[in-house]
């Protein structure tokens, strides 16, 4: 039986967080068995803001390393650089001439992250079409997303559509299908409850990085903001208790458990004993994750090597579909 193939990837920004971890590496781990798994570290994404040329190829390494460190296993599934892979960018220049300005201009992250810019590059506009590229590049099936990336991913959809509808090519490009994780896929912060928790928050006080040591993370939950009640009854007091909410579903999705029994477990009790509980759980299930990306940075040569056999194996599959597109478009 022919497995699907599913991809994903992260942007080499900041410090990957718990948040990454429950929202997309766990999953990762568990997806690898059932799919063809590709999962990218999307540096030309990085570049539509300002980088440090060093400290982006560091973080792509680092990256690596933190991919491999929380299971994902490089003789199973190919982990990629994106820029390693010049079609990438190639196959998006193609995309874009089918792309329409007004299609780009509805999305509500370019929205989001161009309001309070001064200068909005063309990179930045055109962000969705290099995300369809990578997907479509690979015939992806399916690609894990969270509710905030949803919209990207219809147009990846739309943008295959109209390619083999404009050139009677009927699917060379793959629409893919979403791949939501239902429960705790959004980890918010730990100073605001309503704001996403984010690997490039100025605040470090805002996540839990998985190079954290016991320390840092034991003093993070306990400066994590709550509210002044005792933990909630039931699952219908969540709704007005972002805080809560977000500190017992960390919980529960660390320990494979429903928010529900979360809740009975902690019900009415104070937020200091549960910060404890919770301090311990993450330190015990990040720390393992945490050594092991000091270990694996340190050997270089590791890293390099999957790094060349993602790019390897990723370049049999792109060079094959861009020689077959420039046919059906006329190159």
């Amino acid at each position: 039986m022919i497995k699907k193939t599913i991809l994903s990837g992260i942007q080499p920004s900041g410090n990957l967080c718990i948040g990454n971890y429950l929202g997309a590496l766990k999953q990762w781990n568990q997806m690898q068995n059932d799919y063809e798994s590709i999962f990218l570290v999307v540096d030309l994404h990085a570049i539509t803001t300002n980088q440090v040329p060093a400290d982006l190829r560091n973080r792509c390494l680092s990256f690596t390393a933190q991919y491999i460190a929380c299971g994902i296993n490089p003789e199973q599934s190919k982990i990629i650089i994106q820029s390693h892979v010049p079609q990438h960018a190639e196959l998006m220049w193609v995309l874009s001439c089918l792309t329409y300005q007004g299609e780009l201009s509805r999305m509500t992250q370019y929205k989001s992250k161009s309001k309070n810019l001064k200068n909005i590059n063309a990179g930045l506009f055109t962000y969705p079409v290099l995300m369809a590229a990578d997907i479509l590049l690979y015939q992806a099936d399916l690609v894990p997303v969270g509710s905030d990336q949803k919209q990207h991913l219809e147009l990846s959809r739309d943008i295959a559509n109209k390619f083999n509808l404009d050139f009677n090519s009927k699917n060379f490009l793959i629409a893919p299908e979403p791949l939501i994780q239902k429960n705790f896929a959004r980890i918010m912060s730990l100073k605001d409850g309503n704001k996403k928790m984010s690997k490039s928050d100025p605040s470090e006080l805002s996540r839990i990085n998985l190079n954290d040591n016991v320390d840092e993370i034991f003093n993070k939950i306990k400066k994590a903001k709550t509210d002044t009640q005792p933990l909630p009854e039931n699952e219908n007091e969540l709704a007005s208790r972002p805080e809560a909410e977000n500190l017992l579903g960390i919980y529960s999705s660390l320990n494979d458990q429903s928010i529900k029994n979360t809740i009975n477990e902690f019900s009415g009790k104070n937020f200091s004993e549960f910060k404890e509980k919770l301090a311990s759980l993450v330190v015990d299930k990040i720390s393992p994750i945490s050594s092991e990306i000091k270990k694996l940075l340190k050997d270089e040569k590791f890293i390099d090597e999957v790094l060349n056999n993602g790019a390897q194996k990723a370049d049999k599959i792109a060079s094959a579909k861009i020689k077959n597109l420039k046919k059906i478009i006329g190159l």
